[in-house]
């Protein structure tokens, strides 16, 4: 049963406290990893085999694969996941950036470019976590900065064949190479490249502990989009709301796994009462009951605050994953919301919807990381590179400040290369 409390500090560890034990990955990883930068394909064939339990002849997912993925599912999936797709890169394209370029009158020119990583890694998980929405969330954002190539990896099934319903989604979101191969093996393939899959600069997408220690052991090779965290989600709530409703939304995400932590925040201990209750009623309902049983006892918290304005300063002091505001007016909580992977307003704004079909990103900071970092957007596949241009006598007019400022650093060579110029 959730816990009921009366009082809260604006403590991270006091509302979301992820109970179960972590087991260390990492020289199982490093294991994993040495090999498949040594031994390429050979390692990956042997990881599919000892792990996915079975023999492929082939890594790469073909066209074949993929028609026949979409004659096997339903028209309905097609027509959900067009909407979603449209949803998304409407979203996302707003958030593609443009370089600037700066000329000053005495012929110096300074600028920004904006330049696409050239290929982005998907790590896309199998069997019970298989999520084709976070392909959409992850592939979109890459085609939409403009990346050349984007690889995505993928564990098999026992008949070595991939869930039809992620290859259909990647083929709408534009994804170029689909390889085989999931775990920490997979990316390593991404990292180092192997005879048949290509070394990509940037891995995003969530896995297992396996696949989060690999990402975060092969980061500075690549680069990556975060080392994630159990799914969290913070209700504010008051007492005029449907506890059903409220029970539904903690319940989404308690559902994701046994670490997964669901809490609410309301001004009223009787509504507290009430959601609990829903709670243990529509628990027995869920088909992943176990795992959500296991994540409302454990990490699952009611918190009764003094007034509304109290619990956004305990969200503020948390930073949750997905927050939602459910009040009759949420906009005007908006702007006091600072850190937030997402923001869900209203009493008719499920998280799923985020998950889903909004067109937001649920690819988000978790772990108290939204206090100073972003969902995945088409930024995370860019960089920028600065350019500068000056003519002789331009740098005539700045060589001696130049020269002035290098000597205080002791750096007499970079003086050297400035004044140099203007010796003869």
């Amino acid at each position: 049963m959730i816990k009921i409390i009366s009082s809260v500090s604006d403590t991270r560890a006091e509302v979301f406290t992820a109970t179960e034990k972590k087991v260390d990955v990492s020289n199982t990883v490093s294991e994993i990893l040495a090999r498949v930068k040594n031994e390429g394909d050979k390692a990956l064939f042997d990881y599919c085999e000892k792990f996915d339990k079975v023999k492929l002849d082939s890594l790469a997912v073909t066209k074949e694969e993929i028609e026949e993925a979409f004659n096997q599912v339903e028209p309905r999936f097609l027509e959900v996941i067009e909407k979603a797709s449209k949803n998304i890169k409407e979203f996302h394209s707003r958030q593609k950036r443009e370089g600037f370029e700066i000329k000053r009158k005495n012929g110096v020119i300074i600028g920004q470019k904006i330049i696409p990583i050239e290929r982005a890694g998907l790590y896309v998980p199998g069997g019970t976590a298989s999520y084709p929405s976070t392909v959409l969330m992850d592939a979109i954002p890459a085609k939409i900065a403009g990346c050349e190539e984007v690889v995505m990896v993928t564990p098999p099934d026992k008949n070595g064949k991939v869930n039809p319903y992620i290859l259909c989604v990647a083929k709408v979101a534009g994804v170029d190479k689909i390889f085989k191969v999931g775990g920490a093996q997979a990316i390593g393939a991404l990292s180092y490249g192997t005879e048949t899959i290509p070394k990509v600069d940037k891995i995003v997408g969530p896995g297992n502990a396996f696949v989060a220690e690999a990402k975060k052991q092969v980061f500075g090779l690549v680069s990556i989009d975060m080392i994630a965290g159990p799914s969290e989600i913070m209700v504010v709530a008051d007492g005029n709301n449907n506890a059903k409703h409220i029970a539904a939304d903690l319940l989404s995400q308690a559902e994701h796994d046994k670490m997964a932590s669901a809490v609410l925040v309301t001004d009223s201990y009787d509504f507290a009462l009430k959601v609990s209750q829903q709670l243990e009623e529509q628990i027995e309902k869920l088909e992943r009951k176990e795992i959500a049983r296991a994540s409302i006892d454990n990490n699952g918290k009611i918190f009764v605050a003094e007034n509304i304005e109290k619990a956004i300063e305990i969200a503020n002091a948390i930073a949750p994953e997905h927050l939602e505001i459910c009040l009759d007016n949420p906009m005007q909580y908006l702007d006091k919301i600072k850190h937030a992977g997402s923001v869900f307003l209203g009493k008719n704004c499920p998280e799923a919807l985020g998950d889903y079909l909004a067109g937001t990103n649920h690819t988000l900071p978790t772990s108290g990381t939204a206090r100073f970092s972003s969902p995945l957007s088409v930024d995370d596949f860019i960089k920028k590179t600065q350019y500068i241009y000056y003519d002789k006598d331009a740098l005539e007019e700045v060589a001696k400040d130049v020269d002035y400022f290098a000597k205080k650093e002791g750096l007499t060579a970079h003086a050297k290369s400035a004044m140099v110029r203007f010796e003869d």
